[in-house]
């Protein structure tokens, strides 16, 4: 497993009975995790003293309690930092889990010494955008929801990368995709983070099952003559670490030979030492 444990503001505390105790930053919440099938002894005080805690309903979906949270606030990882507020279906806007591919993905770039473009599909708040900014990549963030790249471009601008080469693009990942390769457009590496059913700005559906496959052959497609890295991170119940890693030696190793890998993603537990799997990364590097 590939274990995101370098944070200082942001923290699993405990987890049990279907729920997770976190603290980010100065706040902990308390937010449902399917993973947790275990029952243990809440005895971490910060189970009885949270600011926020998502409630899951029998109906599906769920609610908010909070405790004195202010509707915004920031960490930071490294050198970056991130806004978050909670919203609906139990996010803050930042999955604290995926630093273990920024610090990946961002010492391939540092190391590359040359220019490097990166695509990044789905690209949410831009964790892995700023990332692979700092790191010192011309970057294209594709998003369908406007509301999600205007996020992104307040955590570059926190990160004081409000100048970095990026472009911010509202945009059905597929469709930008297919226009780029007819534009003839090449990237140096594709990061994709893909949800496991969505809909694009136009009503455009997404299922993960059907579309994944289709996309990463488009995506080698737009590869140039010296690729870096390809990266698809999954949350997908059932999309097995080693269907990523598949997917990507048929459409990317086979043409660049390079190196592929795939495993869990995770966080570690402060009060157990366990590791709270968080879905799966598949990997190409050169």
């Amino acid at each position: 497993m590939w274990i995101a444990d370098q944070w200082k503001d942001y923290e699993v505390l405990d987890c049990s009975k279907g729920e997770k105790l976190e603290r980010w930053g100065d706040f902990l919440l308390i937010r449902p995790d399917p993973q947790v099938i275990w029952d243990t002894v809440r005895d971490h005080r910060g189970w009885k003293r949270p600011n926020g805690h998502y409630h899951r309903s029998d109906r599906g979906g769920g609610q908010w309690e909070f405790f004195d949270l202010p509707q915004q606030w920031s960490i930071g990882y490294r050198d970056l930092t991130f806004h978050l507020k909670p919203f609906s279906f139990k996010h803050t806007g930042l999955f604290p889990e995926q630093a273990v591919n920024w610090d990946w993905f961002g010492d391939l770039i540092r190391r590359a010494d040359r220019p490097v473009k990166v695509l990044n599909l789905f690209a949410y708040t831009g964790g892995a955008t700023i990332a692979a900014a700092r790191a010192g990549a011309a970057v294209t963030h594709v998003d369908a929801s406007k509301g999600m790249v205007s996020w992104a471009k307040e955590n570059a601008r926190s990160s004081g990368l409000a100048e970095a080469p990026v472009r911010w693009i509202v945009d059905d990942c597929v469709k930008f995709v297919e226009r780029e390769i007819r534009r003839g457009s090449r990237y140096d590496a594709v990061i994709m983070d893909p949800p496991s059913y969505g809909r694009g700005p136009k009503g455009e559906i997404w299922k993960i099952e059907d579309a994944i496959h289709p996309l990463v052959k488009l995506c080698a497609d737009l590869l140039s003559d010296r690729p870096l890295f390809f990266l698809i991170n999954s949350y997908t119940t059932g999309l097995a670490p080693s269907v990523l890693s598949y997917m990507i030696a048929l459409e990317v190793g086979s043409r660049y030979g390079g190196t592929v890998s795939a495993e869990e993603i995770g966080l570690p537990v402060s009060q157990t030492g366990l590791v709270l799997p968080c879905g799966a990364s598949g990997r190409w590097n050169c």
